[in-house]
């Protein structure tokens, strides 16, 4: 770690941050993203998921990141089969106009790139983990390699080292992270059907599992006996489920060993995670170029990234390969928060920074600590202050009243939050 005061002749790396809808891709904007990645429903690795686009959105979205100075990443991160070229193709020329990149993890997409001029970058999924594979992917015109999560630290170094400027290297440096071999995993299509290679993942290794043993022994008369339990659930409960990432206590290692991209991963995860997680290494990247990155920044970051969701922490596998720490034992989130719906802004008085609030659900009391999640809006966060309802000042709005408070930028429509602190 550098002295107090000491700054890094470093390049400043990317902040590269996941969007699943317009809040998420608004409040990874608010919260200083310098890029962020999104997919269009088929083609990426969360295809499955709801956290998609439509073809539609290209021009907002590229309008917003544009007018931020933030790039925009298409991912198309899953492999393509026989007699899908075409669709790729369609959505690759309906997205060339928007995007500053698309992520692919197929040789046949790269093929399609190349013949339509389009930038890409090359996904983890493809498991560069060596400089002399960077070095031929680099051949093909890929502007960046996003490198195999299994690279210790040290490796990336060597391989940054190596590559002489040829092409960029990004990271993972936050968020979940899949117990296969850069997520190419045939689990969940074994047992439901679903390929994790095509963004279909249904995560059964996030569940508890049940061992159970069929037969002991037969006796004499060949028949079998069972003594005692035959069933035991294992433990801890998900042996199979790994930790989340957490790279706040050593971006500056990161930074030295030359990655031009740190990525966060959780385009399925929720607006105030992308905020949280985004303003966090933000904040840190931005101390250590100048000098400010301490212990105790640290600290204060750890504890912000730690109010969303997660599982239990680790340092993935910078520092060495698999062991037993990198697996969690519970699934349950660790968030120090839970969110719960309050109500809707109804309207918003701009010239007086005045919002109204319907109260649907939970309760609102005077000095609670709310967020408001919009399209347009993103994630704002504030205590409540003084609350009114028309000449009354009352300190708790029930359900079913409305009131009104001051607050910066809502839209009628927004979505309140109650932020429950859980310990």
């Amino acid at each position: 770690m550098l002295k107090e005061g000491e700054k890094m002749s470093l390049h400043r790396p990317e902040i590269l941050s996941p969007a699943g809808d317009f809040t998420c891709l608004q409040a990874a904007i608010d919260a200083g993203a310098d890029a962020v990645y999104f997919g269009l429903g088929l083609f990426n690795m969360r295809a499955r998921s709801s956290a998609n686009f439509r073809d539609e959105d290209l021009p907002e979205i590229s309008r917003r990141c544009r007018e931020a100075g933030v790039k925009a990443y298409l991912t198309l991160n899953s492999i393509m089969f026989e007699g899908e070229e075409e669709s790729v193709e369609k959505l690759l020329l309906a997205a060339k106009d928007y995007v500053d990149a698309v992520i692919v993890a197929d040789w046949g997409i790269i093929g399609l790139c190349q013949k339509h001029n389009i930038d890409f970058h090359v996904s983890t999924q493809m498991s560069t983990s060596n400089s002399a594979a960077a070095l031929y992917i680099a051949s093909t015109g890929a502007k960046r390699i996003v490198l195999a999560r299994e690279c210790t630290l040290e490796e990336v170094g060597r391989i940054h080292k190596r590559l002489e400027g040829k092409i960029e290297l990004e990271c993972f440096v936050h968020g979940a992270q899949c117990v296969a071999q850069s997520g190419r995993c045939f689990m969940s299509h074994e047992i439901f059907g679903k390929s994790a290679c095509r963004g279909e993942c249904t995560q059964p290794c996030r569940r508890s599992f049940l061992v159970k043993a069929v037969d002991f022994y037969e006796n004499e008369k060949g028949e079998p006996v069972h003594e005692g339990k035959t069933e035991f659930i294992v433990e801890p409960s998900t042996v199979l489920s790994a930790r989340d990432l957490c790279s706040i206590a050593f971006v500056d290692k990161l930074m030295a060993a030359g990655i031009s991209s740190f990525k966060i991963e959780g385009r399925a995860r929720n607006a105030e995670y992308v905020k949280a997680v985004t303003s966090a290494y933000r904040r840190a990247v931005d101390a250590v170029v100048e000098g400010s990155y301490t212990p105790q920044l640290i600290s204060e970051l750890e504890e912000v990234v730690s109010r969303v969701f997660h599982r239990e922490f680790s340092k993935g596998l910078y520092f060495g390969r698999p062991g037993e720490e990198q697996f969690t034992s519970s699934q349950s989130s660790l968030s120090q928060y839970i969110k719960r719906h309050s109500g809707i802004v109804v309207d918003y008085f701009q010239q007086a920074g005045i919002v109204q609030v319907e109260v649907q659900d939970h309760p609102l009391a005077v000095g609670d600590l709310i967020q408001i999640h919009g399209a347009t809006t993103g994630v704002l966060e504030l205590s409540v202050p003084e609350i009114r309802r028309d000449e009354d000042r009352p300190s708790v709005a029930e359900k079913g009243s409305w009131v009104t408070f001051r607050a910066p930028r809502c839209r009628v429509g927004d979505k309140v939050y109650f932020m429950e602190k859980r310990f």
